[in-house]
């Protein structure tokens, strides 16, 4: 079916990623924040990061439009093919941007400011950073990251050390896979095509991998640990809540079990190639999807019963 100018702005905005920006309701989930008020600014993080991420991949698309018509899938994308003008998707690209970032100033500087230093990042990585090995992984890495900052941000939610290491290498764990993913999947026109899959080797990919998967798995058992012994508001540095109730801390403890099946379901699963496009992979996994839910019950159970 033949793509128009509109489906194929619509399709470089790249809405299947939005799911990514979800993380901005880390924080004041594992804070237990139930103020609506802050939520519904954490809600509006969430709208901005849409629009600088989907301005982000117009960039992106924009500038590399001729190694894209190299490529056996991303040829077909609309820029590369020719559907959606350079001028177009960079004029595009300007509204939401702005769009985004007059938003973010409508709920709080510190939402605002993260805005910037995401939208910084993104040029940097844009037009350097990703042609520059270990730098273009931890700069995609830290973008997971700042939609964390961003949710705290905007509920005005101070972090947790725990929570910011588990974020930080579960998002460089992440961008690892998804190298080794594409590298899998480009085979011998890896180089050509993204230079800094030619400079990585599997074994090094392989190391970045246990070494972010083993600090993610060490990590949450602390924090769990430790929320079992003090309310998670207080680890996050907001006022002292009530004392943990034995079931609550039974519940925090027991999070860990689905937590690991999920990151070492991740790690088989990357192992096997498949982690090129994280979005989907976590979409389209059943088990992924089941051992996050479950987790997600448990850990969210023992935080309302800690807060009531």
């Amino acid at each position: 079916m033949a793509q128009t100018l509109p489906s194929g702005v619509i399709r470089t905005m790249r809405p299947h990623q939005w799911v990514k920006n979800v993380l901005v309701f880390a924080a004041p989930i594992a804070a237990g924040i139930t103020e609506i008020d802050k939520l519904s600014r954490a809600v509006l993080a969430f709208v901005c990061f849409c629009l600088a991420a989907s301005a982000t991949y117009l960039l992106n698309d924009v500038r590399d439009v001729e190694s894209d018509r190299r490529h056996p899938i991303k040829h077909k994308r609309p820029v590369a093919a020719g559907v959606v003008p350079v001028k177009v998707a960079v004029g595009v690209a300007i509204v939401l941007l702005a769009a985004s970032l007059a938003l973010a100033s409508l709920v709080n500087v510190g939402l605002l400011l993260t805005m910037i230093a995401y939208l910084a990042l993104q040029a940097g990585y844009v037009y350097w950073l990703k042609f520059q090995p270990v730098l273009d992984v931890v700069a995609v890495a830290s973008g997971y990251v700042l939609r964390t900052i961003a949710g705290a941000a905007a509920a005005q939610v101070p972090i947790s050390p725990w929570f910011f290491v588990v974020t930080s290498f579960g998002a460089l764990l992440m961008v690892a896979g998804k190298r080794e993913g594409e590298a899998s999947e480009l085979d011998d026109d890896a180089a050509g095509i993204r230079s800094t899959l030619g400079v990585y080797t599997p074994t090094y990919l392989t190391y970045l991998r246990s070494v972010s998967s083993g600090v993610v798995l060490v990590a949450y058992f602390l924090w769990a640990f430790e929320s079992a012994n003090m309310p998670p508001a207080t680890l996050a540095g907001l006022a002292p809540g009530k004392p943990v109730s034995d079931v609550s801390s039974v519940l925090f403890r027991i999070s860990i079990v689905p937590f690991v099946i999920a990151i070492l379901r991740y790690a088989l699963l990357l192992d096997q190639g498949e982690g090129s496009e994280p979005e989907r992979l976590v979409m389209r996994d059943r088990t992924l999807q089941v051992s996050g839910v479950i987790w997600g019950i448990i850990y969210a159970s023992g935080v309302y019963l800690t807060s009531r």
